[in-house]
């Protein structure tokens, strides 16, 4: 199959069927990740002087074997999205990786309202290379499209949208393509209507106003996970 052929067909469904051993396996590993889920998270601050020096310290956080803490929020979190996605994939390696990824990115956005570049540029290559042979052309088609997309929306209102909202897009959108059209426009869709929901709550509750700042990313995750749930095989 040439690469444009395979670019211009949709995304063939996840062929695995789903799995319950798979989903107890990886809810049981990811309970574990999440020790060090939570830990590197715990290594990224709000405004660092030194990303770099900020990253290197955050990652020399795993070199010692960390303990769970209670509550254990992030372990049954990291093991809530890796026993679903691994029982809807069939425990895709490619969805198992953007899970335990994109835990730690909402983890660390939701406390800091950051995302990294020293989780999510390296996560590209490793995603592509996971999404290797037919997949490929369409997860790039739809990493590239997701691109386009968030960084017109971060050029027209930059107030509303960080530019780690358009790179995390980026990888979001390779996974969704992966997936075909429709998954990719549910992902979009759906993290867009869950961060409008929260605002309203919000607005609701009087706990914010119409000008109220909350991180986008988490909701960009969410989305991405219906999408995926509801996009794998039936």
């Amino acid at each position: 199959m040439t690469p444009l052929t395979a670019a211009a067909l949709v995304a063939a469904p996840l062929s695995r069927p789903p799995s319950p051993v798979a989903a107890l396996v990886a809810a049981g590993l990811g309970f574990l990740l999440g020790v060090y889920v939570r830990e590197l998270a715990r290594g990224f601050r709000a405004d660092p002087p030194d990303t770099r020096a900020e990253a290197r310290e955050a990652f020399g956080r795993l070199r010692t074997l960390p303990v769970p803490h209670a509550p254990p929020y992030t372990e049954t979190l990291t093991a809530a999205v890796l026993g679903l996605v691994a029982w809807r994939t069939g425990a895709d390696p490619a969805f198992l990786f953007l899970a335990v990824t994109g835990v730690a990115l909402g983890v660390v956005d939701a406390r800091t309202r950051r995302l990294p570049d020293a989780l999510t540029l390296p996560a590209y290559p490793v995603l592509a290379a996971l999404l290797a042979g037919p997949r490929f052309w369409p997860a790039l088609l739809g990493g590239a499209a997701a691109l386009l997309l968030y960084g017109a929306l971060w050029f027209a209102r930059p107030d509303s949208l960080g530019f780690g909202d358009v790179k995390l897009a980026g990888l979001l959108g390779m996974a969704l393509g992966a997936l075909g059209a429709q998954a990719w426009v549910a992902g979009a869709l759906g993290g867009h209507l869950l961060a409008a929901l929260y605002a309203a709550g919000l607005l609701a509750t009087r706990r914010g106003t119409l000008k109220s700042d909350f991180p986008f990313g988490p909701f960009m995750l969410l989305g991405t996970l219906g999408a995926v749930l509801w996009a794998g095989p039936g």
